[in-house]
């Protein structure tokens, strides 16, 4: 029980460290993404911590795998440096016993992520896609943001306020300029508004316009001399909505009992992708452990990057055969259980290297003995 609690240890205080690590890069950059979207006008800055909140089991349940598979990695491979694995071996620990005390962390694990993987990524995924939905009903107005120019429309449109009141009625120093475009999208013109005012005015058809008071507009192609100069006491304005691309597909937020309940290959492609995730915890575990084994000489780091490649290839083969079984390619009953079937394989190869080798010495002796 000591040598199964300190190896407990060593595995899940590295996973904890390398998954923070990971989660800490993948969640930054993907919220660098949703802070450039919010700069832009076309999500509310009030809404990005609860969105990364509700990404963070979906990142949650690749991260772990990974993490738990750098994690044996890492901490296996310091011990065989400093030869506590030596030390365990010579006192009657083999390999496999190693193995049997690694897949009992590796267990929680597998529950942990089969928990993120089957309930709580495709919630999460499904509540994002309800706020997305609700920014995609909001307008230019709902999202202006006072002292900065936001672009709307691809570009074609830039609205600027120097300020706006606490309840979002009324805008002051306002500055809207938009491109005319022709035919083929080519830019025929320019337009800008200035007004020293403004406020939302919602219509009976439900659309909603900005209405500015005491300004300008006027009308050209920069670089020309004819433009038109037109003053007004009040305007109207018809304000877009934000366009916000949908990156979650429909299949992604379903929950699983609907993936389970349906015969469309996209729905169980889904649905295996998900039970894949926990499974292939312990098939990573069993690449690990053999893996992990390093000559002091030579270093812990000599077979990390190799591990990781092979951790890739299996990941980018799950990927790939998802998209076959989603065209039909594959059968349901085969699926992207022969991957896993396939990298368990080369796990065990790798774990009785040295028991095959022994045999296969001993058999070619045996042949020659009898030559």
């Amino acid at each position: 029980m000591i040598v199964f609690r300190y190896l407990s240890r060593e595995v899940l205080v590295t996973l904890s460290a390398v998954s923070a690590v990971l989660l800490v890069i993948i969640m930054s950059g993907r919220f660098i993404k949703y802070l450039a979207q919010a700069a832009q006008g076309l999500l509310d800055p009030g809404v990005l911590l609860l969105i990364m909140a509700y990404r963070m089991p979906g990142f949650l349940q690749l991260i772990l795998p990974l993490g738990l598979f750098l994690g044996i990695l890492l901490a296996y491979g310091r011990l065989y440096l400093e030869s506590e694995m030596s030390v365990l071996h010579a006192s009657g620990v083999s390999t496999q016993r190693i193995l049997v005390y690694t897949l009992a962390p590796a267990l929680l694990v597998a529950l942990l992520v089969g928990w993120l993987s089957l309930y709580m990524a495709p919630q999460g995924l499904n509540k994002v896609e309800q706020i997305l939905n609700g920014q995609a009903s909001l307008t230019e107005f709902d999202t202006l943001q006072p002292g900065r120019f936001q672009s709307m429309r691809g570009g074609s449109r830039v609205t600027y306020t120097e300020g706006l009141s606490e309840d979002r009625s009324q805008l002051s120093g306002v500055f809207i300029s938009e491109q005319q475009l022709g035919s083929g999208n080519r830019t025929r013109g320019l337009s800008l508004l200035l007004a020293e005012s403004g406020r939302q005015e919602l219509r009976a058809d439900g659309s909603r316009y900005l209405i500015l008071e005491n300004g300008y507009r006027y009308d050209g192609t920069p670089g020309q001399a004819d433009y038109r100069l037109i003053h007004y006491e009040r305007y109207g304005v018809l304000l877009p909505k934000p366009e916000i691309r949908a990156e979650i597909g429909e299949r992604e937020a379903l929950p699983s009992a609907a993936l389970l309940a349906s015969d469309d290959l996209h729905y169980q492609a889904e649905l295996q992708w998900r039970l894949s995730i926990p499974l292939l915890v312990f098939v990573v575990t069993v690449l690990a452990v053999p893996l992990a084994r390093v000559n002091p000489r030579q270093g812990r780091f000599l077979k990390l990057l190799p591990a990781i490649l092979l951790y890739m290839a299996y990941l980018a083969l799950l990927i790939a055969m998802r998209g076959q079984l989603e065209k039909g390619s594959l059968p349901p009953a085969l699926g992207l259980w022969w991957v896993h079937g396939l990298f368990l394989l080369i796990g065990l190869l790798l774990l009785y290297r040295e028991s095959l080798q022994l045999w296969w010495v001993a058999r070619r002796s045996v042949q020659e003995g009898r030559g």
